[in-house]
């Protein structure tokens, strides 16, 4: 584990933790978000994360998928259970995917944002910025309230307005 200086676009003193065991991410991320107001932490081993939180709660953690014998799936899910028990406040999480078919464990753990592999440093500011200022952020996009799958009315609402979805009509060609 090792703390390094180092700002993020106009959001000032952040706090960052960093989990992965491969250097280059390391180099990306922190060349990436890295400024005069930024504080790195990094963290080599996904099992540690949490004893780092609790002696400092980050503004964000960004989790690699694949961290050792603990990785970024299982270390959010280890977050969520320690913050509901009243360990630590709320950690917003931006996980690292190797690949699309990796979005399920993402969202499942409870990831404020996600981005597939390879990485680069304006999908990384964007992210980090996002999720620091309360946003969701989705591989490249910016998640709002309006578009998130909670906010379709339920089907009764939709047969109450007069529109049954399965008496749409189909164009076939």
């Amino acid at each position: 584990m090792r703390t390094c200086r180092g700002g993020l676009g106009t959001i000032a003193d952040v706090h960052i933790l960093l989990a992965t065991d491969v250097d280059w991410i390391v180099d990306e991320v922190t060349a990436a978000l890295g400024g005069p107001d930024t504080t790195f932490t990094v963290v080599r081993e996904g099992r540690l994360v949490n004893k780092v939180c609790r002696d400092r709660v980050p503004d964000l953690a960004v989790l690699d998928l694949q961290i050792g014998s603990m990785g970024g799936m299982a270390v959010t899910m280890d977050l969520r259970h320690d913050e509901s028990a009243g360990a630590y406040d709320h950690v917003k999480v931006l996980m690292l995917l190797d690949r699309h078919a990796d979005v399920h464990l993402a969202r499942r753990s409870g990831a404020e944002g996600w981005i597939v592999k390879p990485l680069d440093a304006i999908r990384l500011q964007r992210a980090a910025e996002a999720i620091l200022t309360g946003g969701v952020w989705h591989n490249g996009d910016l998640v709002t309230p309006a578009t998130e799958p909670e906010d379709v009315p339920p089907i009764e609402d939709l047969e109450e307005a007069g529109a049954n979805p399965e008496e749409q009509p189909a164009n076939a060609g």
